[in-house]
């Protein structure tokens, strides 16, 4: 018996020893497509459309943006940033190619970042967004951007 129970101890000690709780961060599909359905709907068609209506539905009003664009050193407030792309021909006036995708989008609880890739005139942007759920809506609270030569 005593034998029995050492080979038992022996065979299930070493494997419940090393079993330990792993946390795995995972997104969250259901936020992620959300996420995807905002910048699509909202940032995307904003700025090729040219519409601060549906620009100001998804930036947060005190929103910053910082970056560099053509090396030269970029910083506006959310606000700047919407008027700015109101008082420019859209890209979808000027018939100009916009081409805009989403590299990539993290979750985690009620803060995500999406990675994207807008080009349109002769601009080649990355574009780094940070967003945060608010009141049951994803709002970009940051954006970071820069200019990368074709």
């Amino acid at each position: 018996m005593k034998y029995l129970s050492l080979w038992a101890w022996l065979f299930i000690f070493p494997i419940s020893s090393f079993a330990q709780k792993t946390k795995i961060m995972k997104t969250d599909i259901t936020q992620e497509t959300e996420i995807r359905s905002a910048i699509e709907q909202y940032y995307f068609r904003g700025i090729y459309e040219g519409n601060t209506e549906l620009l100001k539905e998804i930036f947060h009003k005190d929103a910053l943006l910082f970056g560099d664009i053509k090396g030269v050193p970029y910083y506006k407030t959310a606000a700047q940033y919407i008027e700015g792309v109101g008082n420019r021909i859209s890209p979808e006036k000027s018939r100009k190619a916009f081409k805009a995708t989403i590299i990539s989008i993290d979750v985690i609880n009620t803060i995500a970042t999406a990675k994207l890739n807008v080009k349109m005139y002769d601009f080649n942007y990355y574009n780094f967004i940070t967003f945060h759920k608010i009141n049951g809506k994803w709002m970009i609270v940051n954006k970071t951007l820069t200019d990368v030569e074709l």
